[in-house]
């Protein structure tokens, strides 16, 4: 595996990319981070160098607030542009005509807000984390977008995880005739689990990237 910086430009000023080249990878997984942390946060990039082990290449990217150090989230507008901006910067640079693209929690989200778009075409869609509803609010769901997603998708989701339980994520991928949802039993949002169920990140990290690389062969 190699790691490489790139500069792309979004139409709102340019943001960071990082490569991590899988050797012999054949396909590119296009990744956000989430709305609390950027593309460098250490969860990010061990999550990336999983993926690029396990032989997928994967691209990350920084959305602007993150890009400028700023708390807040863009509006969706921008972040939705970001995307776009990215996949579009992407082309002709090696990675493919047809990425997969996904991200942890907010950053997967957006991604499945993109592929829904008239005009977008991706290969798939990984969700680590999907943000099903705010905590605490089950009413306030975010799911009206994803039956327009033509392009297959991947939920990877802890089943304690507070935006988005078993019991509330399993009914919605079942829904989707395109979807499949890989459950980390007892993993939080970051698909960490308990110290006494003996497994550690890293190794969750791994089966996950092997899920996904199987997903986007």
């Amino acid at each position: 595996m190699s790691e490489e910086r790139l500069s792309l430009e979004t139409g709102h000023g340019p943001t960071t990319a990082l490569v991590y080249r899988a050797e012999g990878g054949r396909t590119t997984l296009v990744l956000a981070h989430g709305a609390g942390a950027p593309q460098t946060h250490p969860w990010m990039v061990a999550m990336a160098r999983a993926i690029a082990a396990a032989g997928v290449t994967v691209v990350t990217f920084n959305f602007l607030y993150s890009e400028h150090r700023r708390g807040a989230p863009d509006r969706a507008p921008v972040l939705e542009a970001t995307w776009l901006a990215v996949l579009d910067g992407l082309r002709g640079k090696g990675f493919g005509p047809r990425p997969f693209i996904g991200g942890k929690s907010m950053g997967g989200r957006y991604a499945s807000m993109v592929a829904a778009k008239d005009g977008v075409d991706v290969a798939g869609v990984v969700m680590l984390g999907y943000p099903l509803h705010p905590p605490g609010e089950p009413q306030k769901l975010r799911v009206d977008h994803l039956p327009e997603v033509r392009a297959p998708m991947l939920f990877v989701q802890g089943s304690r995880d507070t935006f988005g339980t078993q019991e509330e994520i399993e009914p919605v991928v079942k829904g989707l005739p395109r979807a499949r949802l890989l459950l980390i039993e007892g993993g939080d949002h970051s698909l960490a689990t308990p110290k006494k169920s003996g497994v550690t990140l890293p190794q969750t990290m791994a089966r996950v990237a092997a899920e996904i690389a199987g997903f986007t062969a």
